[in-house]
């Protein structure tokens, strides 16, 4: 059986996340996983269909739909991961596999069938048969800015995502020197809060304190909507 998360998402200006951002720091710790700046990057090469069902979903407010992306961090390419991210309603299950280079470089390269057969991970084989019968292929590369804390004994994590950025230049998206449009340049950023059934109260009151209003943003649908605006 599925094991879906609560995903809540929020909006914010510069200003309210700061000021989030300064109480959530006091309460909970950094993600172990945080440079030493304080910040990681984030990368993602979105797939969709050939008839973009996941753009229009997203935009229909479809309350079950799922995207798969290819994900890695900083400039770190010794750990590419794939995701299939499932969402229903506010909330989400997502799985993932590691990729090597050449696992990726033959997904790019629409080079599958070899593929399928000698890889036993169940999550190339599922993207390849959705490649082979609705022909999904890249559309389009996210980047964005994260702050992200922890709270490991309910499994609670808060994100704060910043620059947030799309691209059309998909042959370079592990080189990572693409041409980016920024999706929200007059600084709105997204707060995201994961947990599994039960948002302790001292986080729950500190987020209902400031009044933010949830929100259904879809990184990946307005990335393809400004590139789509910049196309034109």
């Amino acid at each position: 059986m599925k094991k879906y998360r609560n995903e809540w998402k929020y909006r914010l200006t510069n200003q309210e996340l700061s000021l989030l951002h300064s109480r959530i720091s006091e309460v909970l710790e950094k993600d172990p996983h945080t440079p030493k700046n304080g910040r990681y990057l984030i990368h993602s090469l979105y797939f969709d269909d050939y008839k973009d069902s996941g753009l229009y979903s997203t935009n229909a407010g479809l309350s079950k739909r799922f995207k798969w992306r290819i994900r890695y961090y900083n400039n770190e390419l010794d750990y590419i991961v794939l995701e299939r991210k499932e969402k229903k309603e506010s909330r989400c299950h997502k799985k993932s596999c590691h990729l090597t280079k050449e696992e990726y470089k033959k997904i790019i390269e629409g080079d599958i069938t070899e593929l399928v057969y000698s890889t036993k991970k169940k999550e190339i084989k599922e993207l390849a048969r959705d490649i082979l019968l609705y022909h999904y292929e890249p559309k389009v590369i996210i980047d964005y800015e994260r702050i992200a804390y922890v709270e490991e004994a309910t499994n609670v994590r808060i994100t704060f995502d910043m620059k947030i950025s799309a691209s059309y230049e998909l042959d370079r998206f592990l080189e990572g020197d693409y041409s980016k449009y920024y999706i929200n340049p007059n600084g709105i950023n997204i707060l995201e809060i994961k947990f599994d059934d039960i948002l302790p109260s001292y986080i729950r009151n500190i987020v209902e304190s400031y009044n933010f209003q949830q929100s259904s943003f879809s990184k990946y649908y307005y990335g393809r909507k400004i590139i789509d605006s910049y196309m034109r």
